[in-house]
């Protein structure tokens, strides 16, 4: 290189603090506005199988948001780069909280049965969800940094088709057939997809 050349940007595995917290608050808005559109969406005079379609879109739109964001923002590709994606993950979730506590708490956006999901308990998902965007999160990235280790597309695009395609699948097989509530088949089968290849990128490392 000569002098006086700039070498290109090729920053990765990013876990500047201050870069986990602003890119962990994008992950929670973008989370707290697909459950606000969803609970719009339900509150719709709508025929039940549209609403469905509707919300099961949401729910896997928002699966590959919280799933490949965080390792997109901290460009993952080493240990380093996936452990920061999970704690962009954990973040986004603690944003999402404080906006489900102050604004659709007070407002009761949620129906009655969701409280009763955890005995009348009005908190009782907030852990699970910790736990969940975390995890989604983490492994999101051992995706993403699987597919740079051989050489593949790393766009969330590219990322996404698959695991949207198991969703997908999973939601019309269960859902129209009325075994499970198609926007739940979405998801179940959207987080399935991702645990296998997941699971595929760890074998390989073996």
């Amino acid at each position: 290189m000569t002098a006086g050349t700039t070498a290109p940007s090729t920053a990765v595995d990013r876990s500047e603090f201050r870069h986990i917290l602003l890119s962990g608050t994008w992950v929670g808005l973008i989370t707290a506005l697909s459950v606000i559109v969803f609970l719009l969406v339900a509150r719709l005079p709508l025929p039940a199988i549209v609403a469905a379609l509707i919300e099961t879109v949401i729910v896997l739109a928002a699966g590959v948001a919280v799933t490949f964001l965080p390792g997109s923002f901290a460009a993952a590709r080493t240990t380093q780069g996936i452990a920061s994606a999970a704690a962009i993950g954990l973040w986004g979730t603690v944003v999402f909280m404080a906006v489900d506590i102050i604004l659709l708490r007070p407002f009761h956006a949620y129906p009655w049965t969701w409280d009763a999901v955890g005995g009348g308990s009005t908190w009782w998902y907030l852990p699970i969800w910790w736990m969940l965007g975390t995890l989604l999160a983490w492994l999101g990235a051992l995706v993403t940094a699987g597919r740079v280790a051989r050489g593949g597309d790393p766009s969330i695009r590219a990322l996404s088709i698959p695991l949207l395609s198991g969703g997908v699948g999973v939601a019309l097989g269960l859902g129209l057939s009325g075994l499970v509530y198609m926007p739940v088949a979405g998801g179940a089968g959207f987080a399935l997809t991702l645990i296998v290849f997941a699971l595929v990128v760890i074998a390989r490392k073996g």
